[in-house]
């Protein structure tokens, strides 16, 4: 047998393992919207007519499968924060960078669930959620040194706010899909630095916010 005849005989082998691979992850985006990260792996490989033990050779653990079917609203995520950073305004842009971001929350639960949750022991999961938290810490403090935004808010606060947020895009996704901007607004009110009265409560540690993200990870 020639190069060439082992070159069309390998081809087929190559373009079913990609098909296969792309129903894969159009099966995951579709499961880890509608039941969020700990959607059935076993249900997402039925409805993309493959094995499981072909899922785990192309995607050997659930994080390996849930951030190949997020990537495109990654993608999304990361170009609004871009515009957000480089946007004149710091308050337009901290307006801006939070409606971006849960407006890709709607509609997405395994979204959703990735913004709420740490995963560590996960090398590219926590590299991620370190940018998502520089992002929100940079859009935040420019608002702030412009006395835009009160100056006692924290990122453990935004990501209360994303929590909450995500709460309620459940809770209203078929009833009132756009119910999270109201609250929104009537966060953001809450939020400027005209408004600001003495809270009662310090804000969360670090550490309290990384490991209330690892609770609700364990706790699922």
């Amino acid at each position: 047998m020639t190069l060439s005849d082992a070159q069309t005989t390998r081809t087929p082998w190559r373009r079913d393992a990609q098909e296969r691979h792309d129903r894969l992850i159009a099966a995951a985006r579709r499961e880890f919207a509608v039941r969020g990260v700990d959607a059935s792996l076993e249900g997402i490989a039925r409805d993309a007519d493959v094995a499981i033990g072909t899922l785990y050779r192309h995607f050997p653990t659930r994080l390996d499968l849930l951030l190949a079917a997020l990537e495109p609203r990654l993608q999304e995520f990361t170009e609004g924060s871009t515009i957000a950073l480089t946007m004149d305004d710091p308050w337009e842009a901290f307006v801006y960078y939070l409606e971006n971001l849960f407006s890709l929350q709607t509609g997405d639960r395994g979204f959703n669930d990735f913004l709420s949750r740490r995963f560590p022991g996960n090398a590219d999961t926590e590299r991620i959620h370190d940018r998502l938290c520089r992002e929100i810490e940079d859009v935040l403090t420019r608002a702030q040194n412009a006395r835009a935004v009160r100056t006692d808010i924290t990122l453990a606060d935004i990501v209360n706010l994303i929590w909450s947020s995500g709460r309620m895009i459940d809770a209203t996704s078929t009833t009132a899909p756009n119910a999270w901007r109201r609250h929104l607004y009537l966060m953001l009110d809450a939020y400027r630095a005209q408004r600001a009265h003495p809270i009662p409560e310090p804000p969360m540690t670090d550490k309290q916010l990384y490991d209330s993200m690892v609770h609700l990870s364990t706790a699922s």
